[in-house]
Order: C-alpha cells, then sequence, then structure tokens
C-alpha cells in the first residue's frame, strides 16, 4: 500500500509521488521564537515528525526544513504601549532583538529534543534570508504581481488567478490577508504586504531598494522553502491556523514567482484546544512544555496523548486526559518490556507479519497513529514470541518515538558502575548498602529488573502526578448543598497567580469573623506563584480554612462554582482578591438578608434602563450587586442553580447572576457603610487594554443574549 496523505489543496487523499525517486523533501513552519511555544504548536512539530519517521522508515532520504522566524513583526508603537510585556520587558533590561530571538530558539529546541522530535536538517533564520527575500519581491514587482508605495511593497492579489484555491477564501467574499487594520497605501484591501517601511525607533530593520525595512510575514517561508529545497517540494506541513492567510499567500508569492506550482502535499494539522476552548493568553489556559514537567509530567506523556488522537482531529487536551496518557504510555512500556523478554527465546506464534502489516497499513492510511497504536498494544499482548516482539517493538518505535524498549548502550557509565557495585554486594549478601545502591540507580533514572540471563536495566517507570485533591472542573467537587448548614458562614476567595491579594484577603476575613462560625473556602483557580504552597501552609495553621486546587485555569464563573459546591454555610459570601474587610463586616450581612424577599446583597450596585448601559447605584435596591463583594443565603443557591460558567472571565458573571435571582422574584439590595478596603483588580491590571475589551464584550454579548429581552427585570422598568 502506497503512503496517502489528505492534501488541503485537493481536499482528498492523495497518493505520495516523490519527485525524485526515494527521496522526499518537507519544509514545516516553525516558531516565531519571541515567546516560548506552547503545546500546540508542539502537536504540530509532531505531526511533521511523525511524517518524516513514516517516510525514512520507508528507505526514504529525507531533507527536512524548519525556519525560525527572527525577524520580528510586532510594530515599534505596540511595543512602546507594552502590548507584548514579554519582548518590552527583555528590551527594557538591554537585551538586543537578536538575543532574546535566540534566547526563544533555544528554549524551543529543548522542547523538540525532550519530545523525541528529530532536529530538521536545517534551521534557517529568517534574518539570515533577507537578501533572498529582497530578490523574490523584486521578481514579483517585474512581473507586476507586486507594488510600491511609501517603501512599502503589496501583493497585488487580484493578478493571482489562483488565489484562495488552498483556503476556499475567493470573490468578493475574500477575506483580507492581513493581521493588522486596514491600509490606505493599498490598491486593494485584500492586498497583502510583502515589504514594510520601517517606523521610526525600530531596531531589527534592514537596507533594501524601497528604503529601510523589514520583510513581511508570508515572503520569508516563499524565499526560504524554495532557496533550500528548489522551485518544487514533495511537502509543505503546518497547523490548520496557517492555511489562511499565511500558505495562502505562501502559494501567491511562490507560484507567481516561479511560474508554476511549488508544494506537492499540504499536510495540516487540527487544533489543540484545552477544555474545549482556543488557547489563549487571556484565557489563561496557553500551556508549555515545562510548565508540564513542573506539574510532574514526564514530556513524552503528551507525545503518546498527541498519538492517540489523528492529526486531523481536534484534540482536546484537559490534564486528566494527559494524566491518563502519562499512565497509559508506563503501561505500555511496562508491557512491551515484558513482552519482549530479555533472554531472546524464540518460542511463540507467527513471525510478526499480521502485526506489522496491521501498523503499517494504519500508518500509510493518512498517518493514522491512533489505529498503528492499538496495533502495538495488541502486539504486545499477543502470543508472538519475545524474538518477534523486540523486532517489531523497536522497528515501529523509530516511528512512534516513544521509547518504548530501552537501549543498552545509553545507560551511562556512572549508571552501569553502580549496579556492578550492587551487584558485588549482593554477591557477599551486603544488602542493606546493596538496597542504598539500588535506589541510587532509581534517582538517576534506572533500575533493575532480574531476567532469566541475569540483569536488565531499563529506564524507571515514570508515573503519572497524583490526581488526589486537584481537580480538573468544578464537577470535581463533592457538591453539600443539599446538605444541612454547618457554619453561619461559608467565605468563598478565588485567585489566580494572585498570591498578594488571597493573602491579603485571606488574613482580613479570618481577623474579622472571631465571633461567628466560619469557613473559608479557597479556590487556587490553577496557579503558579507558590500559591499552593502558601494554601497547604494556611490549612495546618488555621481549621477554618478549606483549600481546592484545580490543575488549570477553569475560568472565574467555574472556579466561584467550587466554591458554591463546597460551601457548608447558612451565608454565603463571594469576595473578590482586591477587597480587604478592615473591621468585622460579616453582622450587617447577615442582618441585611434576614428580609426573605431579598436575594443577594453587598457594598456595590449598579442599574440600568435597557439592559446595556449599567451605572453605579447607590442603593438601597438595586439591579445588580457587584462580584467584588455578593451576599445570598445558602438556600438560594439550591433554588437558582449556580453561576453560569460560560463567563470564563469575571467581568458581566455579577449581572448575569444577580438577575437570576431577580427573575425568581427577589431584590438585590445594598449594604451601606460596609467597612472595605479596595485596592486594584488584579485579573484587569494584568490584562492588556485590547484583551480587556474583547473578553467584557464577549461576556456582555453572552449575558445580553440571555437577558437583553427581560427589561421587565429592571427596576427602572418595574416601578
Amino acid at each position: 500500500m502506497v503512503l496517502q496523505l489528505y492534501d488541503t489543496l485537493t481536499r482528498t487523499k492523495q497518493p505520495f509521488k516523490p519527485l525524485e525517486s526515494r527521496k522526499a523533501s518537507i519544509y514545516s513552519c516553525g516558531p516565531t521564537v519571541y515567546r516560548d511555544v506552547h503545546i500546540g504548536n508542539l502537536r504540530t512539530y509532531l505531526l511533521a515528525d511523525w511524517l518524516r519517521r513514516v517516510l525514512e522508515a520507508q528507505d526514504y532520504q529525507v531533507q527536512h526544513v524548519k525556519n525560525i522566524t527572527d525577524v520580528g513583526h510586532m510594530r515599534q508603537e505596540l511595543l512602546e504601549r507594552g502590548e507584548d510585556k514579554v519582548i518590552a520587558a527583555a528590551i527594557a533590561a538591554g537585551k538586543t532583538p537578536a538575543e532574546i530571538a535566540e534566547h526563544y530558539t533555544e528554549s524551543f529546541l529543548r522542547d523538540e529534543k525532550a519530545l523525541n522530535i528529530k532536529p530538521a536538517h536545517e534551521f534557517p533564520r529568517a534574518t539570515e534570508h533577507i537578501g533572498h527575500m529582497i530578490e523574490m519581491i523584486e521578481s514579483l514587482i517585474a512581473k507586476e504581481l507586486a507594488y510600491e508605495v511609501s517603501g512599502n511593497v503589496y501583493y497585488r492579489v487580484e493578478r493571482f488567478l489562483g488565489y484562495g484555491k488552498l483556503s476556499g477564501n475567493t470573490g468578493e467574499g475574500l477575506l483580507e490577508g492581513v493581521r493588522a487594520e486596514a491600509d490606505p497605501l493599498k490598491e486593494n484591501g485584500r492586498d497583502f504586504s510583502l515589504w514594510k517601511a520601517a517606523e521610526k525607533g525600530r531596531v531589527a530593520k534592514w537596507s533594501s531598494p524601497w528604503g529601510d525595512g523589514f520583510p513581511g510575514w508570508h515572503i520569508e517561508c516563499s524565499a526560504m522553502s524554495t532557496h533550500l529545497l528548489g522551485e518544487r517540494f514533495d511537502f509543505h506541513t503546518g497547523g490548520v491556523d496557517n492555511i489562511f492567510p499565511h500558505h495562502e499567500d505562501e502559494i501567491a508569492q511562490s507560484e507567481g514567482a516561479l511560474g508554476h506550482q511549488v508544494v506537492g502535499h499540504w499536510v495540516h494539522g487540527q487544533h489543540l484546544l484545552v477544555d474545549g476552548l482556543k488557547m489563549a493568553k487571556s484565557t489563561g489556559n496557553v500551556y508549555t512544555l515545562p510548565q508540564l514537567r513542573d506539574r510532574g509530567f514526564e514530556p513524552m506523556a503528551f507525545r503518546y496523548l498527541c498519538a492517540t488522537v489523528h492529526y486531523r482531529k481536534r484534540l482536546n487536551f484537559t490534564f486528566a486526559s494527559l494524566r491518563a496518557a502519562s499512565a497509559g504510555l508506563s503501561k505500555l512500556r511496562q508491557e512491551a518490556f515484558q513482552a519482549a523478554g530479555a533472554n531472546g527465546e524464540d518460542t511463540g506464534a507467527g513471525d510478526g507479519s499480521a502485526w506489522e502489516e496491521a501498523f503499517w497499513d494504519a500508518l500509510k492510511d493518512d498517518l493514522h497513529l491512533p489505529r498503528a497504536l492499538a496495533a502495538v498494544w495488541r502486539l504486545v499482548r499477543s502470543d508472538a514470541s519475545p524474538r518477534v516482539k523486540t523486532r517489531l517493538l523497536r522497528a515501529f518505535d523509530e516511528v512512534l518515538g516513544l521509547d518504548l524498549l530501552p537501549q543498552p548502550s545509553e545507560v551511562p557509565d556512572a549508571v552501569r558502575a553502580l549496579i556492578d557495585e550492587r551487584q558485588e554486594l549482593r554477591r557477599r549478601e551486603d544488602f542493606v548498602p546493596a538496597d542504598a545502591l539500588r535506589k541510587r540507580v532509581e534517582d538517576a533514572g534506572y533500575e533493575v529488573r532480574d531476567v532469566r540471563e541475569g540483569l536488565a536495566i531499563v529506564p524507571r517507570a515514570t508515573s503519572a502526578p497524583s490526581d488526589m485533591g486537584v481537580l480538573h472542573s468544578s464537577d470535581d467537587v463533592p457538591s453539600f448543598l443539599e446538605q444541612p448548614d454547618e457554619f453561619d458562614f461559608s467565605v468563598i476567595l478565588t485567585g489566580r497567580d494572585d498570591l498578594e491579594g488571597l493573602r491579603r484577603a485571606a488574613s482580613a476575613v479570618l481577623a474579622q469573623s472571631d465571633r461567628h462560625r466560619l469557613e473559608l473556602i479557597v479556590v487556587d483557580n490553577g496557579s503558579s506563584d507558590g500559591t499552593g504552597d502558601w494554601l497547604f501552609e494556611l490549612t495546618q495553621q488555621d481549621d477554618r480554612v478549606r483549600a481546592i486546587t484545580c490543575d488549570h485555569n477553569i475560568g472565574t464563573g467555574a472556579a466561584r462554582n467550587c466554591g458554591l459546591r463546597a460551601a457548608k454555610g447558612t451565608i454565603i459570601v463571594l469576595l473578590d482578591t482586591s477587597v480587604e474587610p478592615t473591621d468585622e463586616f460579616l453582622t450587617p450581612i447577615a442582618a441585611a438578608l434576614e428580609d426573605g424577599t431579598t436575594g443577594i446583597v453587598g457594598p456595590f450596585g449598579v442599574n440600568s434602563e435597557d439592559m446595556r448601559e449599567f451605572e453605579d447605584a447607590p442603593g438601597p435596591e438595586v439591579d445588580a450587586v457587584e462580584g467584588y463583594l455578593m451576599a445570598l443565603r445558602r438556600s438560594l443557591v439550591r433554588e437558582v442553580g449556580l453561576m453560569d460558567e460560560k463567563f470564563r472571565f469575571y467581568r458581566h458573571l455579577d449581572l448575569d447572576y444577580s438577575l437570576a435571582i431577580r427573575e425568581r422574584g427577589y431584590r438585590n439590595r445594598i449594604v451601606p457603610d460596609l467597612p472595605l478596603r479596595r485596592h486594584a483588580h488584579t485579573d484587569w491590571e494584568r490584562t492588556p487594554e485590547d484583551e480587556r475589551d474583547r473578553l467584557s464584550k464577549r461576556n456582555f454579548y453572552r449575558f445580553l443574549k440571555k437577558y437583553g429581552h427581560s427589561t421587565d427585570l429592571l427596576l427602572a422598568k418595574s416601578t
């Protein structure tokens, strides 16, 4: 069976027909090295690695090129406004753009090595190929496919008749192939940049026939791929987010300059989602490989997880799924070692051809790793001989790259010396120091197993980090809502990477609540700033404190629901870390809730006339109590239900819940003169201005969809 791969251009599976016999060329869109690559990027790089390994296993001579975009496309004014805080901070510390790029390049290469991704044969840096980019741009200008305006060069999209054939964005409805605001210098809004004039203050710039500037985002790959792999090459890989505009523009540039098709197969990997959502810094669900390691996961567990889902299907990453993958990989390694054995026995059924056929049929069918992995599991549990299993497992793992069987030559000499010393101690029956040496061997990452022929030295099996006490969603929290009250108050604090605010608010609540039967529930919403250690110490010091730890940012609505489900107090107080009680504050809250017609109370409220504009309101009755402090009877939560977890950002969550309360006929009221001190709101302050607007609008439209038609709930309409 010939290797069949889905080609994005033709939207069909196509047999691989190499341009040169027994040779294969691959160009992969690599990282932009001004930030760490995230696990979504790494899934795409794993796709290219598996493609390369399959080709090499079929005896193709592969040439793999993966670019490093080190030019930097963020405009100077955005840096000066602090839009990219990492880069801005590095520049403020005196680092040059080249130094920043080199730092993140080294980080990317470490990540690839940790995942067993074979290094590309060439890693061209964009800064090393500016001349080739200029040559291609000049060629496009000569063919009237591009034009220059004030030092900027643009591609004439309407002159390239095939534009849109990769993505399907064609005709009048064509989306602009740009990432920024409309450029008045363009002849047509659909045109895209090939060269940009350097703005004042830009450090990274180069001389060109059109003046000092820097290349457009797309021209880099066209110039480098055709320079290093030739005018035609076999494969171009990337993520589906590259299809438009990046790869669409590459086709226009490369084919426009050369006059013929350049890429044989376009291979794109689907998105990696986190808890069903697209990764975004603003959502707090962007993870890097070092962050997975910090949580106790072996990097190869992520490789295994990616192998369980076909590359053209979305992979929904959760820490629960990664934990399962870690356990699965460890189990497969153990069973592979036991199945292969170390004694070389050749007793068993068959020559393994059935397993070999199943494995390769899966891979040749559009790189179907899940089916290939299933064949491996069936092999290790089959009645094939250990010798056959060993041969096939080593061959299969050349493609899978999961380190299924240890290679004896890979054991360090220092570890071998420890093992020899241990064996000598065991021979003398000196078992105590022998056991101590075994521990040192395990600490070095290996273990010794007794087999029929003597000893086998294998990498120590890694176990998935324990999930005891760590939650993946609010559903993991047992609900006590139907159980009797045990406390007067349940005060709920939630925070993510807000140790200072959590510590300040928790200390204040505990100091001002001695006269009440109180529980303080602190929800650590996936922090990485030491909150977990502090929270553990606090629970040891004060038995009024209960800790709920989430393994990632589950969103504000879900985090507050963790507290609501766990609460056992007659009155629940949702307190933001930006609010610090300065004196006893719970008694007046309890008094305000004695009226059975009252829903939520708090110190801050808002009113509206149209569900679109909300203004601060002094009370005593308000449309909504603001989320900085919201208090209600626990019995009301049983009646109304939990908060809407679609509100991952805190904005408008309070409006939504307040109106859910009013919809049940209750009144929301202000408790005046509560002894509180306000501090900066962490989530608001650390979110860039454009992200604030975007997230706030998203939540607002979500709120408006639910309540925009219910203006009769507003005080202004009901009186």
